[in-house]
């Protein structure tokens, strides 16, 4: 084909070319970046470097006319699909599950509740796990808490004990004290109430490339948050350290306002009104001068 004939087939598709056409060409190429996107994040890229592997091979085999060849690839590609949807399930449901959980999925099929509904369920809740993480990151106590948001954690919350207790810094001080039977295992709220406790959290999906200093409290914080939409408050045993895991990703070194204004965003998605935090910070310093 001479450059001639590809400029004339140029020329004849944008004569041709309409706004739905130009709307058929966006989503498709969102589509496809999204699918790459989750193919480098993942393990699925070095499956597709082998079927691309099989594809190359396939036409190389028709080129040269090796027939044996070419049907056993053509009978390989034939059921790709197939064996893509099942070999790749764990990164598909996971992309699913992310659509889902974003605003424009929630919003689109009307469900989701308002944030000012969420910031009533939750606002006592958040000084509550604050004051606590505090408390037992200065007695180095271990503690996870996992705040449910759009994704349902009723698999996790079957492994652990029903509760439905109102959050404060002595219940939350009682499940994690040492001696419990509920302190090994993660407490699980759903709308500002502790819904269950000593649950159990999957494994996260790449565990050997973890920093190894990292306890197993911190390495369940992380693959929960690979699963799910849930933000993960970790207080470290050995270090007292306060940490956040939020898709796939630790986070470290929180303090009680740090800890507030991330949970104030994250759940209520609204910011921490700076007066209100003001004047209960000014009651927190003034019982603690009476205290002592």
């Amino acid at each position: 084909m001479s450059f001639h004939d590809i400029k004339d087939a140029f020329f004849s598709i944008l004569t041709t070319l309409e706004f739905i056409d130009i709307i058929d060409v966006i989503i498709l190429s969102y589509i496809v970046y999204m699918a790459l996107k989750l193919i480098r994040e993942t393990r699925a890229g070095q499956l597709v470097k082998g079927i691309l592997l099989l594809v190359a091979g396939y036409f190389l085999s028709k080129f040269f006319h090796l027939k044996i060849m070419e049907y056993l690839l053509k009978q390989a590609l034939d059921i790709g699909l197939i064996a893509m949807i099942i070999l790749f399930q764990p990164e598909l449901r996971r992309a699913l599950e992310k659509f889902g959980r974003t605003k424009f999925g929630i919003r689109t099929l009307g469900f989701g509740q308002g944030s000012d509904t969420i910031a009533k369920k939750w606002e006592h809740a958040i000084d509550a796990i604050c004051d606590s993480c505090v408390e037992l990151s200065a007695t180095c106590t271990g503690a996870l808490i996992v705040v449910e948001r759009q994704v349902r954690l009723g698999e996790q919350i079957e492994t652990g004990t029903i509760m439905n207790a109102v959050p404060s810094k002595e219940v939350f001080g009682n499940i994690f004290y040492p001696k419990t039977p509920l302190h090994d295992g993660a407490v699980i709220m759903r709308d500002g109430i502790i819904l269950a406790a000593a649950c159990f959290l999957p494994k996260p999906q790449k565990d050997a490339l973890i920093n190894k200093k990292l306890g197993s409290r911190h390495r369940a914080a992380i693959g929960m948050s690979e699963n799910s939409d849930a933000v993960i408050i970790v207080v470290s045993e050995e270090t007292g350290q306060i940490s956040v895991a939020m898709n796939g990703v630790l986070t470290r070194d929180y303090t009680h306002e740090k800890l507030k204004r991330l949970l104030y965003k994250e759940i209520t998605d609204e910011k921490q009104d700076s007066k209100n935090s003001t004047v209960k910070n000014g009651e927190r310093s003034k019982k603690d001068n009476e205290n002592s």
